[in-house]
């Protein structure tokens, strides 16, 4: 009688061990194929993602069935960016007017409310706004700062939107590449003699890199701004850059 009931303890755990694995197996393949046709150069073609948004809503249903409480380390992060960037997209589609997208994602939501506290976004079975995927999920329980280059805010000053989905196998080569591009675009981070421009990201999540702007910056940069770096050593001086929040379209 034990060992049954062992074997059919045991059986229970592989059954819900494989669906999970199998309900997230090739679930961002559809979102891949929007991103690659919809996206270039990190700018997105919104009113094509209009024209397409059925096969959007097919995914975004498809994320919200996923037992994420199975979902582990690489593949739960990537599950996450991907889910925050495509209800971000959802978000801006919601809010065409007149067939065409809002200026700015700022220009959503009421007087008291944001864009990122709007309870919309289906995921796992809970609805949690844009807020909650990133602070109370990825940041909270990942010590990754890189990700900050990866999920992305439809806005021109956002890190630019990747065209791929992400994928837990992929990720750590996929948030490397983005972060590099990132810190040795001069839109986004450059040097100035020993002034540092760098991203309001870095502000406004300071404590994210650990409150150390020119480490985080030397640890990814190219060659010619890491010996920038190196020559202002402790002279350093931190200045942020303008956001600029209009929309990241084509």
């Amino acid at each position: 009688m034990k060992k049954a009931v062992r074997w059919i303890v045991g059986v229970s755990v592989l059954l819900f061990c494989t669906y999970g694995h199998a309900a997230v197996r090739g679930i961002h393949d559809n979102w891949d194929s929007l991103l690659q046709v919809h996206v270039k150069n990190g700018l997105v073609d919104y009113n094509g993602f209009k024209r397409q948004e059925k096969l959007l809503d097919e995914y975004l249903h498809q994320l919200a069935e996923v037992p994420t409480e199975q979902l582990s380390g690489n593949e739960k992060l990537a599950f996450y960016i991907n889910a925050y960037n495509a209800y971000t997209i959802k978000l801006i589609l919601q809010n065409f007017r007149k067939g065409s997208p809002p200026r700015s994602i700022k220009d959503i939501g009421g007087f008291f409310s944001s864009p990122w506290s709007i309870r919309f976004a289906v995921v796992g079975g809970d609805t949690l706004t844009l807020d909650n995927i990133e602070h109370d999920i990825i940041r909270k329980e990942f010590d990754e700062p890189r990700v900050h280059f990866a999920v992305n805010c439809a806005s021109l000053s956002c890190p630019p939107l990747l065209n791929r989905a992400y994928r837990g196998e992929l990720l750590d080569d996929q948030l490397q590449e983005n972060t590099r591009r990132f810190l040795n675009d001069p839109h986004f981070t450059r040097l100035e003699g020993t002034t540092l421009f760098v991203s309001k990201i870095f502000k406004w999540f300071g404590e994210d890199f650990k409150d150390d702007i020119p480490g985080f910056v030397r640890t990814h940069a190219g060659e010619e701004l890491q010996h920038g770096l190196q020559a202002g050593g402790d002279r350093l001086i931190i200045k942020y850059l303008d956001y600029d929040w209009s929309l990241n379209s084509q």
